[in-house]
């Protein structure tokens, strides 16, 4: 992709930013002071509950109209007010970018994300993976454009292989958003496990070509394999067709299952029709979007 579409991709997620964002507000935080409900008590205007004074306690939360009624002194207790902490997890499989399509969708999905966590002062840590090979991004770095290149040049031992999310630093009590296409070969159980560790919430977006789901192969081709950049010959017959479309049925069938189990959010955005379309139709029903 170009410097140019890159761009463009950046000011379309910012206007879909502008209407929706992460369900940041459904999950109870702990951690850093911000603008969202935490679990604990602080000193935001939300009121939340009596208890009585303790020696070293702050003065100024001293209920001083129940003093005057009871004699007694007792504290307001505040909903503590803290940053909601995001692990943004990037596909940097070749399958994401080799298509035009798929790649200006991948692009805005990435920058949408970002961009929906830092416009609330969410904590966002964002990593990249290709296989054995991994790289954390610098959030700050996002506008300049550069993540692409960075990520493609990262160093796999082997590109077709599954992403190893083992390798990732994931933060306790964080939101983890995985943006992937998921077309690689494995259980998503373990990968589910992994991600939903430490109380962790997991969100999952995956791009597609309608070309991909619903192929209209029949006869001669020369497939390229994206990953080894490798061409392979065949030809298509209506029964190699239907293999085809039952395996990628059953695939995906196979992640929303495991999903529903994990209580994981998971939403399939098409890449050939516009953006807040598709995320309000797909997204938002599945609860990896909400309103803004």
């Amino acid at each position: 992709m170009t410097l140019e579409t890159l761009q463009i991709a950046h000011a379309t997620a910012l206007a879909a930013a502008g209407r929706l964002r992460l369900p940041l507000r459904s999950k109870v935080w702990r951690g850093q002071a911000g603008e969202f409900s935490g679990g604990g008590t602080g000193s935001s205007l939300d009121f939340q509950d009596h208890r009585g004074y303790v020696p070293g306690d702050d003065p100024r939360h001293i209920n001083w109209q129940a003093y005057a009624r009871t004699g007694q002194y007792t504290m307001k207790l505040f909903r503590e007010e803290v940053r909601p902490v995001v692990d943004l997890i990037l596909d940097a499989s070749e399958s994401m970018f080799f298509d035009p399509v798929k790649a200006r969708r991948s692009a805005e999905l990435f920058y949408l994300i970002s961009e929906s966590c830092q416009s609330v002062g969410a904590s966002i840590t964002i990593h990249a993976l290709r296989g054995d090979a991994s790289v954390t991004l610098d959030p700050a770095a996002i506008r300049t454009h550069r993540w692409l290149e960075t990520i493609r040049a990262l160093p796999a031992a082997d590109p077709a292989q599954a992403p190893d999310f083992s390798r990732l630093p994931l933060r306790a009590n964080a939101i983890r958003v995985l943006l992937s296409d998921l077309l690689f070969a494995g259980d998503p159980d373990p990968i589910l496990k992994f991600l939903g560790q430490r109380q962790g919430t997991v969100v999952i977006f995956s791009p597609f070509l309608e070309t991909e789901a619903h192929p209209k192969w029949a006869g001669n081709y020369e497939f390229i394999d994206p990953e080894r950049s490798t061409r392979h010959p065949h030809r298509i017959e209506p029964a190699t067709l239907k293999r085809y479309l039952e395996a990628y049925v059953n695939h995906f069938s196979l992640w929303k299952q495991h999903c529903r189990r994990h209580q994981t959010a998971f939403t399939r955005i098409p890449a050939e029709e516009d953006l807040s379309t598709a995320l309000f139709r797909e997204a938002v029903p599945a609860g990896a979007l909400e309103g803004g």
